[in-house]
This record gives structure tokens, C-alpha cells and sequence, in this order.
């Protein structure tokens, strides 16, 4: 595996300042607009393997941090009654910053439940989306399978423990729930993760965020209903993996029959990061439904 570092060389790092949110963007590519979304505690070095490939379909590729991540935006006061929303807003502020009418949006987990949130919000903003691994969104008991104990339970303990107590040893944990194999965690990526939560400003604003998520907060009054996603009118991809934790692949295709016209991949040997896991995989994929 190369290094972060020669993953992303040729492309640019961007602060977009001039608008309502300040929102740090790696940007590669001429073309179509594609917003890459991480999930929940994360960085926009989750798509660190894929802006350039992606870019080089013939895309303009932006890998984000959300508000209260990395070094994007951290307004005051966190309102935790607009949880999703205020990313979704986001979103759109970030297009107008660009000069850009519409963008395609790809999300990982939280991410997923961004770009569903804009696409119900903001309909003529987004193109086609991807939801990969989602989260947000509401099951009645019974009907899929939901293991709390090693999905949302797990994340939501070790992500408190990176954040209370941050050590390499915290943080590798953390990063491991994410990998199909634990040798997927970069020395390198746990370096990065360490460096984004010892910073002060981070580490407060990644606790809000978590207190409040991860459906342990008021992010749960939120959630998307399977009527909501009924009412999803954009070119959909369900992007899943045989051994995401917590929601298996029968969530996946729920999902996928649920969303009018959607599609379904599931990608074997991965778990919660697949887009780093197995990045030609999933850049073939992707580039694929997008160009369809």
C-alpha cells in the first residue's frame, strides 16, 4: 500500500471560506461535480485512494471534511435537533461556492445519510448518489437483521475511548472496526487520525458530534423511514460489503428495493471502508454507475 501522500499527489487541498460554512476540500479533476462524504468521526483522507482515480474518469472530485471535522467548520451553537440537516446545508453551500448548479454525491456511513438528506432537501442540487454502507435510517424490529452489540455499540465505545483517551492504541482500535483485516490500518492512517484528535479544537467539537450520534442522541429523531426513501427520485447505488458491521448485506438490498430504481452492489472481502479497502474495485464501480 503507498502512502497517503503519493496517493494524492496532483491534487489540490482547498478551504472554501467565502460562504456561509467553511468546508476543507481535497479537489482533483475537470467535469461533473462528485462530492465524496466520510462517515462519522472521520476526515476526507477516508477517500485518499479514490480522488485521483476518480478524477481521472473525467470527474471533478471533492473529498470533504464535514462541519465539526478536521478542519472544516465548527459553528456554534451544535444544535442537535438539526443534526443531519446542517451537513446537508453544507453541502449546498459548498455548491454555490464553486459556481456549481448540481454535483453527485458519494457517502460512507454518515455520509450515506448526507447524501440522502440533500437529495430529499435539495433535489435539483444533486445528481445521481451513491449510498455506501449507510447509516440514518429507521428500521421497524423484525425487519432486517441490525447487530447492535458489533455495529453501532462497538463504534460508539471505541470512538468515545479515541476521543476521551487518544493513543495510537485507542485510535488503531477505532480504526480496525472500519477493515475487513486489521493489517488495513496504516501506520500512516492511524498517524493522521492521532494528529486530527489531539487537536483541541477537533477533539471538542468530534465529542458533540458523537454524543450525539451514532443513535444515541437526538440524530435518532432524524432518521430516514422506508417512506422516506420511497421518495427518493435520484439515480441511486447501493454501494454494501459482506462483512459491514452491525448491517449485512440483507440491509443493503432492502435498502436497494426500497429506493425506486436503484441499484445494488455488494463487494466481498470488506467491511466498513471499502472504498480503501479494495479502491480499484470500487473506483470501477463507481465511475461505472455514474458514467451509465
Amino acid at each position: 500500500m503507498t502512502s497517503i501522500w503519493n496517493e494524492l499527489i496532483g491534487a489540490e487541498v482547498r478551504l472554501y471560506d467565502k460562504g456561509k460554512h467553511v468546508t476543507r476540500a481535497i479537489e482533483a479533476g475537470e467535469g461533473e461535480a462528485l462530492v465524496l462524504i466520510h462517515g462519522v468521526g472521520g476526515h476526507a483522507e477516508a477517500y485518499a485512494r479514490n480522488v485521483l482515480p476518480l478524477a481521472a474518469e473525467g470527474f471533478r472530485v471533492l473529498s470533504i471534511d464535514l462541519l465539526w471535522h478536521g478542519f472544516s467548520g465548527k459553528p456554534e451553537p451544535f444544535d442537535e435537533e438539526k443534526y443531519c440537516l446542517q451537513f446537508s446545508d453544507q453541502i449546498v453551500d459548498l455548491l454555490d461556492q464553486m459556481g456549481v448548479e448540481k454535483a453527485h454525491i458519494e457517502g460512507e456511513s454518515l455520509g450515506g445519510w448526507v447524501a440522502m438528506s440533500t437529495a430529499l432537501r435539495y433535489p435539483d442540487r444533486v445528481g445521481k448518489i451513491i449510498l455506501n454502507t449507510t447509516a440514518g435510517v429507521r428500521w421497524e424490529p423484525g425487519v432486517v437483521k441490525i447487530d447492535m452489540a458489533g455495529g453501532s455499540d462497538a463504534l460508539t465505545q471505541r470512538s468515545l475511548a479515541a476521543l476521551e483517551s487518544p493513543s495510537k492504541e485507542t485510535i488503531r482500535r477505532r480504526l480496525e472496526w472500519l477493515m475487513a483485516a486489521p493489517d488495513r490500518v496504516t501506520d500512516e492512517l492511524v498517524d493522521l487520525r492521532y494528529a486530527l484528535y489531539t487537536r483541541p479544537d477537533v477533539n471538542a467539537a468530534l465529542r458533540k458530534v458523537v454524543a450525539n450520534g451514532l443513535g444515541i442522541g437526538k440524530d435518532r429523531n432524524q432518521y430516514l423511514t422506508e417512506d422516506d426513501l420511497k421518495t427518493i427520485s435520484h439515480p441511486t447505488l447501493v454501494f454494501w460489503s459482506d462483512k459491514n458491521p452491525g448491517s449485512g448485506p440483507d440491509v443493503g438490498e432492502r435498502i436497494a428495493g426500497i429506493i425506486p430504481g436503484a441499484a445494488y452492489y455488494c463487494m466481498l472481502d470488506a467491511a466498513h471502508w471499502p472504498q480503501w479497502e479494495h479502491p480499484e474495485e470500487h473506483d470501477r464501480v463507481i465511475a461505472n454507475f455514474l458514467k451509465a
